[in-house]
């Protein structure tokens, strides 16, 4: 078991998703950043679907009470265990006994603690990923057990030369296709949709990224219609909405763009006044 001490901003256990429950309003939700989620999970010699502890912008604090190995990938909290610094992208032992913190990122946005085995949580709908009106709980909280499997101390690391890319945390240029309405846009604010420089508003979260500045709209809505995270919407208004693994199943706006996988995991790695450019791709 694992006892938080302190859950930093937003601390939420994620798996790969919810799938099978779209058509009842259920969102997929899972880990923001996948590709890091997949490289701890990798590290330890994991299922891909094992449970990860995803953490926003500050990270947690957690007394071990059992042995186990973990592994740390994604966004730089400077993680310290016993209060002396550890390595990132490799697996290490720890102790019963043992405190692992972190602090505020600074480089990237969100970290991605894998342990042996995978954090054991409830399984709700084939998913241990928290959500809010699917899970009882919404995040981790000051206090509570999370449980995880007993490892002997003589654990062999798996997989320990993995080389982590990266660019998930470097890049600002961000793939995808044509959205559904694309054709429906002006020869102008096509233009401008792969031409100009957005940034992240301070409204992001896991369900929807917002951009500013706003581009010149003058669509019509459309009727309601499937969307997936990664689906960029333009309002009336002219903000463009990025959806993330929390969002809605369906919705009103026309859909101009669609990301990649690799787009969402970089985008998922950003925050507050981070520039992004869109880069059309063909299927």
């Amino acid at each position: 078991m694992i006892k938080v001490l302190k859950s930093g901003f937003y601390s939420t256990i994620q798996d790969q998703g919810r799938f099978g429950y779209r058509t009842y309003g259920v969102p997929v939700s899972g880990a923001m950043d996948s590709y890091s989620s997949l490289f701890a999970n990798a590290l330890l010699g994991n299922t891909q679907n094992a449970a990860v502890l995803e953490m926003t912008m500050i990270g947690a604090q957690l007394k071990f009470q059992t042995s186990t190995a973990i592994a740390i990938t994604g966004a730089n909290m400077r993680p310290t265990l016993n209060d002396l610094p550890i390595p990132m992208f490799n697996s290490i032992n720890v102790k019963t006994g043992d405190v692992l913190s972190f602090g505020n990122a600074i480089k990237g946005f969100r970290t991605y603690l894998g342990v042996e085995g995978g954090f054991l949580t409830e399984e709700v709908l084939g998913s241990r990923s928290m959500a809010k009106a699917i899970t009882k709980d919404v995040n981790i909280k000051s206090g509570s057990i999370l449980n995880v499997r007993n490892l002997s101390i003589n654990y062999k690391r798996k997989n320990a030369t993995l080389r982590f890319d990266s660019s998930i945390l470097d890049d600002q240029v961000l793939e995808a296709f044509e959205g559904p309405e694309f054709d429906k846009l002006s020869k102008e604010q096509k233009s401008l949709l792969v031409s100009r420089s957005f940034q992240v508003s301070k409204y992001n979260n896991r369900m929807a990224y917002q951009l500013q500045p706003f581009l010149k709209n003058n669509l019509e809505p459309i009727l309601t219609g499937p969307v997936l995270p990664g689906t960029i919407q333009l309002t009336p208004s002219g903000q463009l909405i990025v959806l993330m693994r929390d969002a809605q199943t369906t919705g009103g706006y026309p859909r101009v763009l669609q990301l990649t996988k690799k787009a969402i995991n970089i985008l998922s790695q950003k925050t507050t006044g981070n520039t992004i450019n869109f880069q059309l791709i063909s299927l």
